[in-house]
């Protein structure tokens, strides 16, 4: 492929864009507004003052939601590419300080740290760890309470979702070889996961079942959700998501100290062996901490959207497509491929009549203005090489025959095909999981997925007759390496 080769070696030539994530802002696999901020997902300065990560939709000045132009013919396109890639990704030490001492705090005092930190951030009055704790009687209400409709969508999405996961779960799976030793790999489920949800009253159920549900749809014997509840008050949307997904346990808690007693277990809370879930830079540090102590799923970065669209969709589809990423918030992403610019105009032209009509405007506007972008491609083979370098959180392949641009695509977290195909059916009810890797890092990793529930072992059973050929093998190769007792172990199982 020529023209692969052309891009991929003129990039090479600039120094990489960085991958990571800042901290201070509000992350995209939280899928939550700056509005739905709650006290454990941001935390207070040491004067008392909340500190929280992004600001209010109606604190954002509204911007001309003016996208940078770039155009693959132009001989600044590889760097101005880059600059539009690059993202600050130094981590706040002090948020980092305070997490730490957060992590501490919790694993030195379990459920009285914890209940500490949660009344302080979350404004509640809890006297012990039963008042942060949901029964499944209290999730099987919440869904009762909600309208009929509503439970419908629910049911619909979880079972989508549930369907999708099945045919992903890996299974174990063995060989005897002609000396009849066996070998194999085999397949068991975690024993326990932490699901963290972003709470408050736009909090988001969608996150409950697409990391609830994979664990469950494995075998994972305890699914423990935690979700802090500001002020006390308790979104029924989420728990009953939770009754739906099958999570097995659940506490009202959230922030740093949340992921904290997840990971040490304290003394209700046991400790899982895996934490997945959104969070801010504070709950993104302390699953930085953790990890090793437990395993983590991601630490996500800005939502984004990259759209290859070769004029055939209505140009009010793609520039809401836009829209609907670059709402997350002010650092989120979206970029526009096409080869016609008389089709960038247009997508360009809706989007501007559109925006009136956003409750999020000013996000929508500091997202475009900030990182978005129209690119101009000489062809859709250009267009593919191009998002092969950006490897995309989402990436919509609004085209003609998108099954066969799709072969081309190597890197992107999700890949939604054809007019129709619009992301935001992926982030609720498509099927396939909506946590997605971010920051370029789709280019060696991962949607989240049944598999990160799940553990693979390895099998080895020797026969007597296989014992004779392996043992004088390794016999050799332990001797080479001046491991003694591993060669004489194999040694005492030959015949001679």
């Amino acid at each position: 492929m020529p023209n692969r080769n052309r891009f991929a070696d003129s990039l090479n030539l600039l120094p990489p864009a960085p991958l990571s994530v800042p901290c201070g802002k509000w992350y995209k696999a939280a899928r939550l507004p700056p509005a739905a901020q709650t006290f454990s997902d941001g935390l207070k300065h040491r004067k008392g003052r909340l500190k929280t990560c992004a600001p209010h939709p109606n604190q954002i000045r509204p911007r001309n939601n003016t996208m940078k132009k770039l155009d693959t013919r132009s001989p600044a396109f590889q760097a101005e590419l880059q600059a539009l890639l690059a993202f600050e990704t130094a981590q706040n030490p002090e948020t980092e300080r305070i997490v730490a001492d957060i992590c501490a705090d919790v694993q030195r005092r379990g459920d009285d740290a914890l209940i500490e930190y949660t009344n302080r951030f979350d404004g509640t009055d809890a006297q012990s760890m039963a008042d942060l704790t949901l029964t499944q009687h209290e999730l099987q209400a919440a869904f009762d309470r909600l309208p009929r409709d509503i439970q419908t969508a629910l049911q619909t999405a979880a079972h989508r979702v549930e369907s999708y996961h099945r045919r992903q779960k890996m299974e174990s799976w063995s060989y005897t070889d002609e000396d009849g030793t066996l070998l194999g790999q085999q397949i068991t489920p975690l024993d326990s996961v932490g699901i963290y949800v972003p709470g408050g009253k736009a909090a988001y159920p969608s996150s409950v079942i697409m990391n609830a549900m994979p664990a469950h749809v494995v075998g994972v014997g305890e699914i423990i959700m935690v979700v802090p509840t500001p002020k006390g008050e308790r979104n029924d949307i989420v728990l009953a998501a939770a009754h739906v997904a099958g999570v097995t346990r659940a506490y009202t808690v959230g922030g740093a100290q949340a992921v904290a007693a997840l990971a040490y277990g304290t003394q209700s809370i046991p400790q899982v062996d895996k934490i997945t879930g959104p969070g801010n830079a504070f709950v993104a540090a302390a699953k930085r901490r953790v990890f090793g102590v437990v395993g983590i799923d991601m630490v996500a970065g800005p939502s984004e959207i990259l759209v290859i669209a070769d004029g055939s969709t209505p140009a009010d589809w793609v520039a809401m497509d836009l829209f609907s990423q670059a709402e997350h918030d002010e650092i989120a992403q979206a970029i526009l491929i096409a080869t016609s610019q008389q089709y960038l105009d247009d997508v360009e032209a809706a989007m501007n009549r559109l925006i009136q009509t956003m409750p999020r405007r000013a996000i929508i506007e500091a997202s475009l203005s900030g990182r978005g972008a129209t690119i101009l491609a000489r062809d859709l083979d250009e267009a593919c090489e191009i998002a092969n370098h950006i490897a995309p959180e989402h990436l919509e392949l609004s085209v003609e025959n998108p099954q066969h641009w799709a072969q081309k695509i190597r890197h992107a977290g999700a890949i939604f095909m054809g007019r129709y195909t619009s992301e935001s059916l992926g982030d609720y009810c498509a099927g396939p999981n909506h946590v997605l890797p971010t920051s370029r890092t789709a280019r060696f990793s991962s949607p989240l997925g049944t598999y990160d529930f799940q553990k693979r072992s390895s099998l080895i059973q020797v026969s007597e007759a296989g014992a004779q050929k392996l043992g004088r093998t390794a016999s050799l190769l332990a001797h080479g390496e001046s491991l003694t007792a591993h060669a004489r172990a194999a040694e005492f199982r030959l015949k001679e």
